[in-house]
């Protein structure tokens, strides 16, 4: 790589609501795959890029986390940002900031896993210029979704909310680069959802620009794509 990999910002507080029955007294990031933590293949998968640290943005059985991982989890040094209280995914990632250090910062979702080539991601937001990138994964039904649409410079141009329409389309995939100066200079507040207030303003913030890849993509939030993984994560030997 050109320059050293950014500091990863991993999004582990979510309550896991609709997959209650299936991992009762979990966050989401804890659900069991093959009697691993999902966590714990998202950090084997990111350990392989060579970043030094991971800040765990946590909150809900937060303890379950930190009990399981400590300080430290193979080449990565652990730093965990606690939530008091729910802060929405952007306020967890401006909490989270406080102890970034690097000039861009790799925030990516803990229940999510989209496998794309993190230096290559990178790679292209250094070389856009760009204070924020967002890695697009391309579906055949966004209808789940929603909908994210780029012009031939890859600037994104539109987020379109859920239609229940079934069309192809690409889709925001969870993963985020963003350089370190601009976020901490943005007038935000300490309860926000990055999606759908900063992102959504991202004519006033600045260009976001849109990477697409097609690698392996799988969101457990519904109980039909978790019990997915527990088959198809045995393709991963990391």
């Amino acid at each position: 790589m050109f320059m050293d990999f950014p500091e990863i910002i991993l999004l582990a507080g979510g309550l896991g609501t609709r997959l209650r029955d299936a991992v009762p007294d979990l966050p989401k990031a804890m659900a069991p795959v093959n009697n691993k933590p999902f966590l714990e293949y998202q950090l084997d998968f990111i350990n392989k890029f060579g970043p030094r640290k991971v800040i765990l943005s946590t909150g809900y059985l937060s303890k379950s986390i930190e009990n399981y991982f400590g300080p430290r989890y193979k080449n990565l040094d652990l730093i965990y940002s606690f939530e008091n209280e729910p802060l929405g995914t952007g306020g967890a990632i401006k909490l989270a900031f406080s102890s970034v250090s690097s000039p861009h910062a790799l925030i990516m979702n803990a229940d999510t896993m989209f496998r794309i080539n993190l230096d290559k991601f990178f790679q292209s937001h250094i070389e856009n210029l760009a204070n924020v990138s967002i890695a697009l994964r391309h579906v055949d039904d966004i209808s789940r979704f929603g909908a994210v649409e780029i012009n031939e410079e890859s600037e994104i141009v539109a987020f379109r909310e859920k239609s229940g329409i079934k069309t192809s389309g690409f889709i925001n995939g969870g993963v985020y680069l963003i350089r370190t100066r601009f976020f901490k200079g943005l007038n935000l507040p300490v309860k926000f959802s990055v999606e759908n207030e900063m992102f959504a303003d991202f004519k006033v913030h600045t260009k976001y620009f849109g990477v697409a890849f097609n690698d392996y993509f799988l969101d457990i939030g519904i109980p039909e794509d978790y019990h997915r993984a527990q088959s198809e994560f045995n393709e991963f030997k990391d």
